[in-house]
């Protein structure tokens, strides 16, 4: 791979990179108790609990369910990114990244 090729395969990365930044999933759980607002980069940008549907006298379920939509948040933004940088994997090898 020409270094010229290599600079434009970082550059396609990067800006890859940049949009998975500026990407947000919105990820429910517990019954629509808990909305994770995630990043492409795998961030965590908001946390946001329906009062209504809490049990207060059942706080160990909702630890659960919020640890749970956590799980599901990063395996869904983990899939965005594989699917975005996919086409570039066999590349970067060459790149040693």
């Amino acid at each position: 791979m020409s270094k010229l090729d290599q600079a434009k395969l970082l550059l396609q990365v990067r800006k890859i990179q940049k949009q998975l930044k500026n990407e947000v999933l919105e990820i429910v759980g517990g019954d629509g108790m808990i909305v994770i607002e995630i990043t492409g980069e795998q961030k965590i940008k908001a946390v946001h609990l329906d009062p209504d549907r809490i049990d207060l006298e059942d706080i160990e379920a909702l630890e659960d369910a919020v640890a749970e939509t956590i799980r599901q948040a990063i395996a869904q933004s983990q899939k965005l990114a594989a699917k975005k940088m996919k086409p570039f994997m066999g590349q970067l090898g060459n790149l040693g990244l």
